[in-house]
């Protein structure tokens, strides 16, 4: 990979692994299960990828990705069009503005749990980070920790409420920045 293809990689990856949890949650509301939402977002990364400019400012990546996005849903649901549960191009549409709308909040709120979780001491993090890896069961961490399930429901609920605190701090304090 020659470093101009090196740097435009990166330059793209920064700006799509920042918005891809976003893209997610957008595509996922419009569709029926997981699996379409997977389909679909990898059709979503293959187009972004393909079409990426890497002279595009961040604030029109966003706007642009979400509207491939738009356009790979509706692709996706008219190829099954067959099928007896279908939302209307007019809904998935309503729905799409809905989340590019509420997508700047939701990096903003990203960002500020991010900040907040690094001030948690080491043992909360560290039991936040296991509590929330994909597949674990929180009864087989109990165990791990020589905890009952119970006890780690109860610290992750006064850990979350904390985070929620600070989280909320965080966000009141660049509103008034």
């Amino acid at each position: 990979m020659s470093p101009s293809d090196r740097t435009q990689h990166e330059h793209f990856l920064r700006f799509f692994m920042e918005l891809e949890p976003s893209l997610r949650v957008f595509v996922r509301s419009l569709l029926l299960s997981r699996e379409e939402e997977r389909e679909v977002m990898q059709e979503v990364s293959l187009v972004l990828w393909r079409k990426f400019d890497p002279a595009m400012e961040a604030a029109s990546f966003c706007r642009w990705a979400f509207g491939v996005a738009r356009l790979e849903v509706l692709a996706f649901r008219r190829d099954r069009a067959r099928d007896r549960l279908s939302f209307a191009p007019e809904l998935i549409d309503l729905l799409g503005q809905t989340v590019e709308d509420g997508a700047d909040d939701l990096a903003a709120e990203r960002r500020a749990l991010d900040i907040c979780l690094q001030k948690l001491p080491e043992g909360p993090r560290q039991l936040v980070q296991a509590a929330y890896a994909p597949g674990v069961k929180i009864d087989r961490l109990a165990q791990h920790l020589g905890r009952s399930p119970m006890a780690v429901y109860k610290t992750l609920h006064r850990i979350r409420l904390s985070l929620m605190d600070c989280t909320r701090r965080v966000l009141s304090l660049e509103e008034t920045a």
